[in-house]
């Protein structure tokens, strides 16, 4: 029996703008974290820290045991830095962050 072959996406932004993403070929029934480990993005990247940053398929927050698709583009997202409604009062009061 022939293991099928799925193509997927794996995707990280840094904060300076910098971003990778990576085509991978996975064996149908991977999942993200199967996926994240074959791209070989974690070691382009050691600062992703993979129990710390969460991850999803396109713009939806997964878990990490999900089985992913044919197609499917795999993002890692950082840790916010500040919370969004506390950064907008920042600016809202004139302060830096």
């Amino acid at each position: 029996m022939v293991d099928q072959k799925i193509v997927v996406e794996v995707a990280y932004a840094k904060k300076d703008e910098e971003q990778k993403v990576l085509e991978v070929k996975i064996p149908e029934g991977s999942s993200i974290e199967q996926a994240i480990f074959e791209s070989g993005i974690l070691l382009q990247y050691p600062e992703i820290d993979l129990k710390n940053f969460a991850v999803g398929v396109f713009g939806k927050v997964l878990k990490k045991d999900r089985l992913v698709k044919s197609g499917d583009r795999i993002e890692i997202y950082r840790p916010l830095i500040q919370n969004p409604k506390e950064a907008r009062r920042n600016r809202a009061a004139g302060k830096s962050v």
